[in-house]
């Protein structure tokens, strides 16, 4: 049997909006596609999962149309499970490990686990089971993926967890990097955020760490026995060509998070954005995807995204570029930029590139590229959104005697998230730099592991 298709907006309605480009399944669609699933008696795709969810188990509950039981499944390792299954790379990840996907297409195993916690918070659902309470304080820094699920885990085993938050909303990446038409602020950010709230996990919103309090005062002021680190990459990545500081160049950090956490894109909004008629976006990833839909959304004429390999080497998830495509987003391959020029009163009027030849695969398995000499091209443009990458913010680590930073500017960690100083665990990508919500996630259920394995040696 087929896959069964998802329903979408219609390209050309949703590329004027903001509401939800994908519909999910019904309760019919959604049996359905679970039919589809062979129950392995070694499902590898519960091994590729960062989090381990019961995947074969809850689609099980789905073919019997027990939509609570498959839910409370996933609720056992999943806190996200909503965002997950819109957000989440499965097609490389647990989708990628399905054998139906050897000879034909894997199961939608993403958008089951959409449709069940959809259909969960629909219904009013929520599960907390957790064992009682033990008196014992554990902070966590950033309320992004990486510290909701240990935050979670931890509020599970009994700890008295509190997270930290810079921000005035909690949800990280997920509130201020992820847009409204791919992952819905109030329907479903908010809500999931609120389960953990029901696990009695406590939040508090405008306290950076590392100025408001240092995480030594955490521990000797505030009585917390461990702090877990789960900061993000929240600081942008340029270029350094000439031009990056003329009017209508910005990362995409700060135009997407200025239109998702501040909603630039609504008309009453205190935080507008210029957006141009003509806006280059210059990077490949799902960020850059994100950057690009979400200006065309807001009125720019062309939008085009420029990146110096070609359509095969682009990180971005299928599913983004294949959307950014019938949404009218030009891709201009094998070009990188030199230069952002500029007129008399210092705006940005083109992106100067220089085109590229690709060459063999490096050790990374990556494509080199090489610039081809005498070819640059000027691409019209008054708006150059940089989509480079981000790197963890150094804040924390440059406060915190003792706390070791890797090559990446990040956090040093083991892979269970203990660092060079006792007490403090990190993860997700304030120790990788960016990365997806999934693999951040995991790091927080194993840094909750390691914090609890931590405090009881301590009795």
């Amino acid at each position: 049997m087929s896959r069964v298709a998802v329903r979408e907006q219609d390209p050309k309605v949703r590329a004027t909006n903001f509401e939800e480009v994908s519909y999910g399944y019904n309760e019919q669609e959604a049996v359905l596609e679970a039919s589809r699933c062979l129950n392995c008696k070694k499902p590898s795709c519960m091994t590729a999962c960062p989090v381990s969810v019961k995947i074969p188990f809850f689609i099980e509950k789905i073919v019997k149309g027990d939509f609570a039981e498959a839910a409370r499944v996933i609720s056992i390792d999943s806190s996200l499970p909503a965002i997950c299954g819109r957000v989440c790379p499965q097609e490389t990840q647990c989708e990628g490990s399905c054998v139906l996907g050897i000879k034909g297409e894997p199961v939608a195993i993403g958008k089951l686990e959409r449709f069940v916690a959809d259909w969960s918070r629909e219904n009013g659902l929520s599960f907390v089971e957790k064992d009682e309470p033990n008196g014992i304080k554990v902070a966590v820094v950033g309320s992004g993926p990486s510290g909701l699920a240990c935050a979670s885990d931890l509020a599970k085993m009994g700890y008295d967890v509190t997270i930290f938050e810079s921000l005035h909303k909690a949800g990280g990446v997920l509130m201020y990097g992820i847009p409204e038409f791919r992952l819905p602020k109030d329907k479903v950010v908010a809500a999931e955020i609120e389960n953990v709230k029901a696990l009695g996990v406590k939040i508090e919103t405008n306290v950076i760490i590392g100025r408001t309090l240092s995480v030594d005062e955490l521990f000797d002021q505030e009585g917390f026995k461990a702090v877990f680190i789960g900061l993000g990459a929240g600081l942008p990545k340029f270029m350094n060509i000439p031009g990056e500081n003329l009017n209508g160049v910005l990362s995409a950090n700060e135009f997407l998070t200025r239109n998702n956490l501040m909603q630039a894109y609504k008309e009453e909004s205190h935080t507008p954005i210029f957006v141009g008629r003509k806006v280059c976006v210059v990077g490949g990833g799902n960020v850059a995807m994100d950057a690009a839909r979400t200006a065309m959304r807001l009125g720019a004429d062309r939008v085009s995204i420029v990146y110096r390999r070609t359509e095969n080497e682009l990180p971005a998830r299928r599913e983004e570029i294949h959307h950014a495509k019938e949404e009218g987003i030009e891709f201009r391959f094998l070009v990188n930029p030199v230069e952002i020029a500029g007129d008399e009163r210092g705006w940005v009027k083109g992106l100067v590139c220089e085109e590229m030849v690709l060459g063999e695969p490096d050790a990374s398995g990556r494509c080199s590229v090489t610039p081809k000499e005498g070819s640059r091209v000027e691409i019209e443009a008054d708006t150059v959104i940089m989509s480079l990458g981000t790197s963890p913010n150094p804040l924390v680590a440059n406060t915190t005697e003792g706390l070791k930073k890797n090559r990446r500017g990040g956090i040093e960690a083991t892979e269970d998230g203990r660092t060079t100083r006792e007490g403090i665990f990190a993860g997700g990508d304030a120790v990788t730099g960016a990365a997806t919500v999934i693999l951040a996630m995991g790091a927080g259920r194993k840094a909750a592991k390691s914090i609890d394995e931590y405090i009881k040696s301590l009795k």
